[in-house]
């Protein structure tokens, strides 16, 4: 098939997560289709297996993607490349108008939700979901950048109100995720007649569903999704339209992925024109392939990895002595200059050290707090929420907050453990990028200072910093000056 570049608007006229899906799980038996493991789906995730090798006695956190912003702010993008499939040719939308909407969603869009114009990732994305014949796509994009905006007005736009039956369906990997995206998406219908549910939504007496879904679009977790399937609540024939927030977490063949290819399987037996988006702030290149072995003939937008590291954020290697060094980094360095940092955030890689370090800072006099999987769910908020108020400067956590966390005073993010992942040696190059970006959010300019005392740490910033074709400064470990002057600059 013939490949097209979007032509350019210039020219025309955005292990837990795991574990909340547990308490989601059915005992029943899916339907044939939904809960039977084809070949097919074991040869393609078993592409995706990886070893799970932590030391005795720790525990690494996934990322809790409950924890992103509810908000929709914007932050600039890298330049994006697309590649379509097919003879379409799609105009970039210079404004919200240039979309087939309905006028009840632009009102949505400009009065609900304070929008005043497409965001970069929207006007390439949008116009290739919303012209016939309605294609595939796989989509990938900072954070910030506007996907929440970009699936949930899609799933409005393909909805006829006048069909009483689930039209669109979002499919999210933890709960926390399915009522965000469920309270964006009614605030952008809010002028409209859709109806909308989710796996989330509570009974008015309390109990479980027991009547056919009726509602227009549905936004949920496969757990309670296949329960409903498998009960004949969730009827798929009219389903025009399926969405995966967060896609690859939802493609890991170690998370999701085999319910994630039945339910794609099924879908298209009920509808073979059912469109699939798969949205994602990262896709590896063994991720990018699987979703294409998915989505074969599916439009594609990405930003390049070496666009990926987010220039806004300056980046710094600090070569330490042993482990005792970067503690006195903190305490020496780091601590004194709280103040005048705005608010930092320190990544550690086990639930173990985020403890230990807290404990020890918090002996020695140093205010700071902790985050990690192992704290109950009251007390997460609870952190959260201090060090969104700013009433904490500095927070300690695992790499639950390494994805889709906003808060936009942070401006230092400290790598006190390099990511690597669970296997133990290998760099994680996507958690690096979900870490740093945590600061310099919303345009503000950010620092990030990787802590390096062992030659496995300095392999491990070489590999990253060659991925990404992004050279990294190294600092003393030891020279407040430099780090201060840094800091000046950056800041």
């Amino acid at each position: 098939m013939a490949s097209h570049e979007m032509v350019p608007a210039a020219n025309l006229a955005d292990a837990d997560t795991q574990k909340k899906m547990s308490d989601e799980n059915d005992e029943d038996q899916p339907p044939p289709g939904f809960g039977e493991s084809s070949d097919a789906v074991k040869e393609v995730t078993q592409q995706l297996e990886t070893t799970v090798k932590v030391s005795e006695g720790e525990t690494v956190d996934e990322p809790d993607l409950s924890l992103k912003s509810g908000g929709l702010r914007e932050q600039p993008e890298a330049e994006i490349t697309t590649k379509t499939e097919g003879d379409s040719i799609y105009t970039a939308a210079q404004k919200f108008e240039d979309l087939p909407l309905s006028p009840e969603l632009l009102k949505g869009l400009y009065v609900e939700m304070g929008f005043k114009q497409p965001s970069k990732i929207q006007a390439s994305t949008l116009p290739m979901i919303l012209t016939p014949p309605y294609k595939d796509l796989i989509a990938q994009a900072h954070n910030g950048s506007g996907k929440t905006t970009c699936f949930v007005l899609s799933m409005l736009s393909r909805v006829d109100p006048s069909v009483p039956f689930p039209q669109a369906l979002c499919i999210c990997p933890t709960r926390e995720l399915v009522v965000q995206n469920l309270s964006v998406l009614r605030r952008m219908a809010k002028f409209t007649t859709i109806t909308s549910t989710s796996t989330a939504t509570e009974l008015e007496d309390g109990g479980m569903r027991r009547t056919p879904i009726k509602e227009q679009v549905v936004v949920g977790t496969h757990g309670k999704l296949k329960n409903w399937v498998t009960k004949r609540l969730l009827a798929l024939e009219n389903v025009a339209i399926l969405v995966f927030d967060e896609a690859d977490e939802m493609l890991k063949a170690d998370a999701f992925a085999d319910d994630s290819v039945r339910l794609i399987n099924q879908l298209r037996k009920k509808n073979p024109k059912v469109q699939l988006l798969l949205f994602s702030a990262t896709f590896n290149d063994e991720m990018k392939r699987f979703a294409m072995s998915i989505a074969r003939q599916a439009n594609q937008v990405f930003v390049a990895k070496e666009k990926l590291s987010l220039d806004v954020i300056a980046q710094y290697n600090v070569r330490c002595p042993d482990r005792t060094s970067k503690t006195r980094v903190l305490k020496e360095i780091i601590f004194p200059n709280c103040d005048r940092l705005g608010q930092t955030i320190i990544f550690v890689r086990t639930r173990e050290a985020a403890r230990t370090l807290h404990a020890e800072m918090d002996r020695d006099g140093y205010k700071c707090t902790s985050i990690s999987g192992e704290k109950a769910p009251e007390d997460r908020d609870r952190v959260v929420q201090e060090f969104r108020d700013g009433t904490t400067k500095v927070l300690i956590s695992t790499d639950v907050l390494s994805r889709g966390f906003d808060v936009s005073q942070v401006t230092l993010v400290i790598n006190y453990d390099v990511p690597i992942e669970r296997d133990g040696r290998s760099p994680a190059y996507e958690t690096y990028l979900h870490r740093i970006g945590r600061s310099g959010r919303f345009g503000r300019k950010g620092a990030a200072f990787n802590l390096m005392s062992t030659a496995q740490d300095m392999e491990v910033m070489a590999r990253i910093s060659s991925y990404f074709n992004k050279p990294i400064a190294e600092l003393k470990w030891d020279d407040e000056d430099q780090f201060i002057e840094v800091l000046n600059k950056t800041l």
